[in-house]
C-alpha cells in the first residue's frame, strides 16, 4: 500500500477489501488475487494501472492515517465493499467492524442513508448485523436463524440454579434452555476437546441442551439446522425461510457459484 501511495494522487484513499484486510477484519472467501482499491475525488485523470481499481467520488472521503497510508473511515470502507459483495459476505465485514469497535451502528447507518452506490446493500446487511458476533461462522449461524424468523440471542451467559457461571453460548434460542453453537476446526484439538466435554457436562447438569454445527451444516444442510430450532420452539417447519437462505448462500462466497461471481465482479472492477 505504501508503494502504491507513491504513484497515486495525494487525495487517494485506500478502501474496500484492501482497507478491510489492512484493518484485520474477518473477510469472506476471496479470490487469490485482488485489485488494490482506492477512492479519489473526481478531479483530473483517473489513474489507470493493472491491478488498481480507482473509483471517483464527488466529495473527499473521510480518512485516517494508518501505518503511513491514508485509509478510509471504517464506515466508508463498508460502503465501498457494498458495491461488490453479496449481503451475506458484506454482513461478515459489518459484524467484524462493529465487533472490533472500528465504527458504530449509527455511523454505518449514516453512511448507508446516503444516495451512493452500495448504500442499499449496506442497509440490508446492517439490518442483520450484531456486534456480539465473535467469528465469521458465528455470524453465518446467527444470520441463518434470523432469516428463519427464530428468536435468538448471541453470546448468552448461562448460570446454574445457584447463580454460578456455566458457559457463554454462541446462540441461545430465546425462551428455551437450548443453545446452538458453531464448532470449528479448533474443537478437534485434543486439549480443546477435553474442555468442550467438561463444558457439555456442566451445561447438562444445569439443565441445558447444546447442539453444535459445522460449516458444512450451515451451507449444505441449513434446513436441518432450522428444523432443530423449530422443533425446540414447538413450531412447524417452513420452507420459505430455507429458500431465502439458499438464495443468500448462492450469492455469497460460501458457495462455488458465489465465488465465481465475486471473482468476475472484482476482475471487472480492476480492468484499466
Amino acid at each position: 500500500m505504501r508503494a502504491w501511495a507513491l504513484v497515486l494522487p495525494e487525495q487517494a484513499v485506500f478502501t474496500h477489501l484492501t482497507a478491510a484486510a489492512a484493518l484485520g477484519w474477518w473477510l469472506p472467501q476471496l479470490p487469490a488475487t485482488l485489485p488494490v482499491f482506492v477512492d479519489l475525488v473526481d478531479a483530473g485523470t483517473r489513474p489507470r494501472r493493472a491491478g488498481l481499481c480507482a473509483t471517483r467520488v464527488r466529495d473527499p472521503v473521510p480518512a485516517r492515517l494508518v501505518g503511513g497510508v491514508r485509509i478510509a473511515h471504517p464506515a466508508q470502507v463498508l460502503l465501498a465493499c457494498a458495491r461488490d459483495l453479496s449481503t451475506l459476505d458484506l454482513l461478515i465485514l459489518v459484524d467484524a467492524a462493529l465487533h472490533a469497535g472500528a465504527c458504530t451502528v449509527a455511523q454505518v447507518a449514516e453512511v448507508g442513508a446516503q444516495s451512493r452506490r452500495g448504500a442499499p446493500a449496506l442497509r440490508r446487511a446492517l439490518a442483520l448485523a450484531d456486534a456480539r458476533s465473535e467469528s465469521p461462522w458465528e455470524t453465518v449461524l446467527r444470520a441463518l436463524h434470523v432469516v428463519g424468523g427464530l428468536p435468538v440471542v448471541p453470546q448468552h451467559e448461562i448460570r446454574d440454579r445457584d447463580g454460578r457461571f456455566v458457559a457463554r453460548a454462541d446462540l441461545w434460542i430465546r425462551g428455551t434452555t437450548t443453545i446452538h453453537e458453531y464448532d470449528g476446526a479448533v474443537h478437534r484439538d485434543p486439549a480443546q476437546q477435553v474442555r468442550d466435554l467438561r463444558r457439555d457436562r456442566a451445561l447438562l447438569a444445569a439443565g441445558w441442551a447444546r447442539r453444535g454445527y459445522a460449516a458444512a451444516d450451515l451451507v449444505r444442510q441449513p434446513a436441518s439446522v432450522l428444523r432443530d430450532a423449530e422443533t425446540t420452539l414447538g413450531r412447524r417447519h417452513r420452507s420459505a425461510p430455507v429458500t431465502r437462505w439458499q438464495r443468500m448462500l448462492t450469492e455469497s462466497s460460501l458457495t462455488e457459484p458465489g465465488r465465481r461471481a465475486l471473482a468476475a465482479r472484482l476482475s471487472a472492477a480492476a480492468r484499466p
